[in-house]
């Protein structure tokens, strides 16, 4: 049996390693699409019947592709945060169930597909407080963007930061 490239020259030898190393990058690429191929998660977005911005987040995340939002009118708001445990610190106008989370407020697209990939330990949900301009369904027309938290809640009640914008 010969030793490996004996024989052949140095230009076929590299010819066939970079041949070999197109195929790994290519399956590399192969199945770094995979999640991009993933089939859309269902989630549920309780809201008052009178809000508007509340379908304008449902609609982005159904912009994503990502998403399949279902939007749900609701006649009480507080009842629901209650039984779903949003604490009311972090209230905002809709609540989402997506997956066994609890998706509060205006939260970035980002963020609902980190928590849904990382799925942390004792996180009952994430929430964005209030209506920060800006945030997805809080677009502004003179593009006016607020910072604000994404902050993660456990059902003990510790609250902690997910992510920034802004």
């Amino acid at each position: 049996m010969s030793e490996p490239g004996k024989g052949r020259s140095r230009r076929q030898v590299l010819a066939g390693l970079a041949s070999a190393s197109s195929i790994v990058v290519v399956a590399g690429l192969a199945g770094g699409c995979t999640p991009a191929a993933a089939e859309p998660v269902a989630m549920v977005v309780h809201k008052d019947p009178n809000c508007g911005c509340c379908t304008a987040w449902a609609d982005r995340m159904e912009a994503t592709g990502r998403f399949v939002p279902r939007v749900v009118a609701e006649s009480d708001m507080a009842a629901l945060k209650a039984r779903l445990g949003v604490p009311s610190i972090l209230a905002s106008c809709h609540t989402t169930e997506v997956a066994g989370y609890v998706i509060e407020g205006h939260v970035p697209a980002e963020d609902v597909l980190s928590l849904l990939r990382e799925r942390p330990d004792g996180i009952v949900g994430i929430a964005v407080p209030g209506m920060p301009a800006g945030s997805p369904g809080m677009e502004t027309p003179d593009q006016r963007r607020d910072r604000y938290d994404v902050v993660s809640f456990t059902a003990a009640g510790p609250y902690a930061v997910f992510s920034r914008h802004g």
